[in-house]
């Protein structure tokens, strides 16, 4: 039988309270300051400035603005630096409205192709409450593969940033409120016995339309121009997206590898696991390899010892300064501000809850050592623009990592025997909402 809150229980706890001196000057504080400032520990946090030993030089920061595509911004910001160094720049960006266009519009055509799999499914099925929760703007570093895969990129200034693109949720909402609406009416023609197909064609010709509105149409092929630091000009004529990647960038984005850290009940370490659906392509899955996390550590630091910055996916409302451009346990104190409380629970633990788990991608470009040769610090190139942290670059501690980082990306070629050997085994496939 369930407890309500009755008088003895009120009459206690404001007994408690009032002989609490601490929980009345903590009161006065948190009146009139922000909890985050308040909690934010200086001297803490100053133990974490300093130079990085191992450092891959990056040329300053990007803004993804008010949408969620950090996860694209943090792979642009990997390809971008190979250009850089083709071309002998002070400075280049990616467009990131280019392959928001193509994100969307698989997104969408995915969503339209649940509905009409799922179609005989109650609403109330796992799979259908799934599909009706949308898409969203988020993603994950295979997604993107997927789309410089097959739609290959273009420079910033071919397809520069709209409203829409950096303000992202009104169009989201809209978009998803589409969507649902295309469901209803595909779900009643597969009741009907209906082919689906050419009303679908029709959505998705509205959608491509939309998307064209709010984004702009992506370009088929652009002249690309431009003058290296020696002051020397050079063109390339009628390029297209595939063309300007193959030949300026070039990464071979399929050696990478997803490595997590999620120490789950339903996911074991040592083995791969496949998310289905996910992806924002049909057919897409988002595949990885769960380890320890010690040894996610090395792997990212030998990538970054041999001078490739490490795409990587944290809880970035954990334990965070946005202005400071820290994440630590010990320079974010909430605990002590709250009277006190005890909030820790175990990383699995956090993401079974919901707790915890990956909110916001960047990349690692450094990582510092102390006496025993262990790692204490990591730099992180943020998309957030460059008026917070050091100009937009972050720090975490090693502390933060261990607990707050759930996945890196890594080359093949980093990996050890039995890892790769690990590689090979057949995934355990997981749905979407799974944790």
């Amino acid at each position: 039988m369930k407890k309500e809150i009755n008088e003895e229980f009120l009459d206690k706890a404001r007994k408690q309270y009032a002989k609490d001196k601490n929980a009345h000057v903590l009161n006065a504080a948190v009146a009139k300051t922000p909890l985050a400032d308040l909690a934010f520990v200086r001297l803490a946090a100053a133990k974490l400035d300093g130079a990085f030993e191992v450092e891959v030089k990056t040329h300053g920061v990007t803004a993804q603005q008010q949408s969620g595509r950090c996860w694209m911004f943090a792979v642009m910001n990997i390809m971008r630096e190979i250009v850089i160094k083709n071309c002998n720049l002070d400075g280049f960006e990616l467009s990131g409205n280019y392959l928001a266009f193509y994100d969307k519009l698989e997104k969408c055509n995915n969503c339209l192709e649940l509905y009409i799999e799922n179609a005989n499914k109650p609403l109330e099925d796992r799979m259908m409450e799934y599909t009706l929760g949308g898409i969203g703007d988020g993603g994950y570093f295979s997604m993107a593969v997927d789309l410089v895969n097959k739609y290959g990129i273009v420079p910033k200034y071919v397809m520069p940033e709209t409203e829409q693109s950096t303000h992202t949720a009104k169009l989201m909402y809209l978009l998803n409120n589409l969507l649902r609406r295309d469901g209803v009416i595909l779900r009643k023609l597969v009741a009907e016995k209906k082919d689906p197909y050419p009303e679908k064609e029709k959505m998705m010709a509205e959608i491509y339309k939309a998307l064209c509105i709010v984004f702009g149409e992506p370009v088929t092929e652009f002249d690309f121009s431009y003058r290296d630091k020696d002051n020397n000009f050079h063109q390339d004529y009628k390029m297209t997206p595939k063309a300007f990647y193959d030949k300026y960038i070039g990464m071979k984005l399929n050696e990478y590898i997803t490595i997590t850290n999620e120490p789950t009940e339903n996911k074991k370490l040592n083995k791969t696991y496949s998310f289905h659906y996910m992806g924002n392509m049909v057919e897409s899955n988002v595949d990885y390899l769960n380890l320890p996390i010690e040894e996610l550590k090395d792997l990212t630091i030998k990538q970054l010892k041999d001078n490739d910055p490490v795409w990587f996916a944290c809880d970035a409302g954990a334990y965070g300064d946005r202005k400071m451009g820290v994440w630590d346990q010990d320079s974010v104190d909430f605990e002590s501000l709250l009277g006190g409380i005890d909030m820790y629970i175990e990383k699995g633990e956090r993401l079974m809850y919901n707790a915890s788990f990956g909110t916001h991608a960047m990349i690692l470009t450094g990582v510092n050592f102390d006496k025993k040769g262990k790692p204490n610090r990591y730099k992180i190139e943020n998309s957030w623009g460059d008026e917070v942290g050091k100009k937009g670059y972050f720090v975490c501690s090693d502390k933060y990592f261990d607990e707050y980082v759930y996945e890196v990306i890594i080359n093949k070629k980093h990996l050890n025997a039995e890892q790769k050997k690990l590689l090979k085994t057949k995934p355990t496939v997981l749905k979407p909402w799974q944790k």
